[in-house]
């Protein structure tokens, strides 16, 4: 077997190999970034009593971005916060609070 066959060989299984590692890791790192993104964005959203924050998969390509829902101390309406997480930063800023009639989210209606 020609020298070059051999190299062009061992290159093509040395990418297929860090391709198949990146995408198993990739996975694993989406998972510990939702989960980075909820633990910040529920300690920001300690004024909320039964938190829980809803992440977007993915964020933006700077943003971690979540929805934090719960209850105001001594209120008994909950609301909503907008929480955005600073990818680099690792820094973490809420909206306001948004009453229930100022978020409502309704799933789509299926294709029929």
């Amino acid at each position: 077997m020609p020298s070059r066959l051999i190299h062009a060989l061992a290159l093509s299984a040395a990418a297929a190999l860090l391709a198949s590692n990146a995408a198993a890791s990739s996975g694993d790192a989406w998972e510990t970034f939702r989960a980075e993104v909820s633990e910040r964005c529920l300690a920001a959203a300690s004024s909320l009593e039964k938190a829980s924050a809803v992440v977007d998969p993915f964020g933006s390509e700077s943003f971690g971005l979540a929805l934090v829902i719960g209850t105001p101390k001594g209120s008994d309406t909950a609301v909503t916060r907008i929480c955005v997480f600073d990818k680099q930063k690792k820094t973490v800023e809420l909206g306001g609070e948004l009453a229930p009639d100022r978020v409502i989210i309704k799933a789509p209606e299926k294709a029929k």
